[in-house]
């Protein structure tokens, strides 16, 4: 006997989540350098919290690390950007 086979549905490309992380770099770069600096700076702080309550147990919301993560990695890419930016030029 031949057993037919399910085939999988095909997976749907995640074009939501590539399309807001360009919006969220293309936010940063519309700041100056200062406001960049202070977000920066809050987000590490944040991070910081989290990384305590998760060595204690307590974060309820543990992807909240990982958009951190990724947040301070943009901020920080886009003020390398405007820093080699401002050297071009003078």
């Amino acid at each position: 006997m031949v057993q037919k086979t399910k085939k999988a549905a095909p997976k749907k490309a995640k074009k939501t989540t590539a399309a807001k992380a360009s919006s969220k770099a293309e936010d940063f770069r519309a700041k100056s350098g200062d406001e960049l600096n202070t977000q920066l700076s809050n987000l590490k702080k944040e991070q910081f919290n989290l990384r305590f309550q998760r060595a204690n147990g307590q974060v309820e919301n543990t992807g909240r690390i990982r958009v951190l993560r990724r947040d301070i990695a943009r901020i920080q890419t886009v003020l390398t950007e405007q820093h080699r930016a401002a050297q071009a030029k003078g």
